[in-house]
């Protein structure tokens, strides 16, 4: 691994709590946009942007000044800014050997003037930093960065609201699906206690006593399994909403949703390397929701590191496919590259939660906690991974997690 580049003693937490959030980049632009805006202002900058940092990218969710989406980590100044308590400044870049030669100080936009503050989540965190920058030198006096912290305090807690929100539409979405899964379910055994009364009363005088008492008997036994059944819809929507109070696991999703969004995050990067980048869904099923919980963070560091090993000119490919089976679907995820592929011992590590990253074939840097946070995601949804991979005949995760059904 490359240690040339900071890696924060709490990095595997930090990555678990970012992870935690569960949120889409590609969609915050407008929920932010303002504070961006305010923090150039207060500080008369040219630009500022709000970047959340992951294992492999950071990601800017909202930006100022400067049209931009995403960047690797080891090429961001922010990377330093989460490694310090209260802020990072970097008064000419030009001059600081760590950023001189970064295409953003030697092409354009030339910036020059550097300040960051740690987004810092509830659990002390740095999940990502706020920073401002300029294309000329600059200071920042006290008012204005206690303004600037002020700042960050507001994005982390609309990251926060972003996720009840969240929480709250899908709560919504599960009491209708209750709704109907109770007319559902109930509908039929009703319908035959209602039946069987229908007979006792139409055959008048004519029935017998023992048929009556047969028919008292299936309609005692109809009505305990509905009473059992609604008992059962009663614990498991219970079971949900406790779950659900503490970890946010039921998002709707479905396979064209999960495309859209991992070809907005992970195109970008497949083109800088000139990587050719597919994924592809199962055409049967892709619209048959299913819980998003994790599932695009588990397939997204699964991306970053597969472009990462995989020379120019060679290719990604990422398959879904969900498998109906019982009380509940199964989805498959396959992220299949062409790239430097590993040995059975890495592999190994892997599979035990202990692998460790090296630098990619560009030379991209190494942060260690990757995969090894995908293996705890997916343990954490008591899902399966498995790898397969040869030195030189590239590498291909296989992902199955055990889905809920939503109707």
């Amino acid at each position: 691994m490359n240690n040339s580049y900071p890696i924060p003693e709490d990095e595997f937490q930090r990555v678990v709590d970012l992870a935690d959030f569960d949120l889409d980049y590609s969609v915050l632009q407008d929920k932010l946009k303002d504070l961006t805006t305010l923090a150039a202002k207060v500080t008369g900058t040219e630009i500022s942007l709000i970047n959340l940092i992951d294992s492999y990218t950071q990601w800017t969710i909202t930006n100022h000044g400067l049209d931009l989406t995403s960047m690797p980590r080891e090429n961001s100044v922010c990377q330093y800014t989460i490694l310090e308590p209260d802020n990072f400044e970097v008064k000419d870049l030009q001059l600081d050997e760590r950023f001189a030669k970064q295409l953003y100080v030697t092409d354009d936009p030339h910036l020059r003037y550097y300040f960051g503050i740690p987004l810092k989540s509830s659990k002390g965190n740095h999940i990502g930093a706020l920073c401002v920058l300029d294309t000329k030198t600059k200071a920042l006096d006290a008012e204005k960065i206690e303004l600037l912290q002020i700042i960050a305090a507001e994005v982390v807690s609309r990251l926060y609201t972003i996720r009840e929100i969240q929480y709250l539409k899908r709560q919504a979405f599960e009491v209708n699906e209750s709704r109907k899964r109770v007319a559902h379910d109930i509908r039929g055994p009703l319908g035959g206690i209602i039946t069987m009364a229908q007979l006792v009363t139409n055959s008048g005088a004519s029935i017998k006593l023992n048929e009556i008492l047969e028919f008292i008997q299936l309609i005692q036994m109809s009505s305990k399994s509905l009473l059992e059944l609604a008992d059962e819809i009663l614990v498991n929507d219970d079971k949900w909403k406790h779950e659900n109070e503490i970890s946010y696991k039921t998002d709707v999703f479905h396979q064209v949703k999960l495309k859209d969004t991992l070809e907005k995050l992970y195109m970008p990067q497949a083109l800088a390397k000139g990587v050719h980048f597919v994924v592809s869904t199962d055409a049967s099923t892709e619209l048959i929701p299913f819980s998003r919980n994790k599932v695009v963070q588990i397939a997204g560091n699964l991306i970053s590191n597969a472009i990462k090993f995989t020379p120019g000119e060679g290719s990604v490919w990422v398959n879904t496919k969900l498998t109906i089976e019982g009380a509940h679907n199964i989805l498959n995820l396959t992220v299949q590259d062409s790239g430097m592929g590993m040995t059975s011992e890495k592999v190994a590590a892997i599979l035990n939660g202990q692998g460790r990253s090296s630098n990619g074939t560009a030379g991209e840097s190494g942060y260690g906690f990757g995969l090894p946070l995908v293996k705890h995601l997916v343990d954490t949804l008591n899902g399966q991974l498995s790898v397969t991979s040869a030195p030189g005949h590239g590498t291909c995760f296989e992902v199955s997690l055990r889905q809920p059904k939503t109707s």
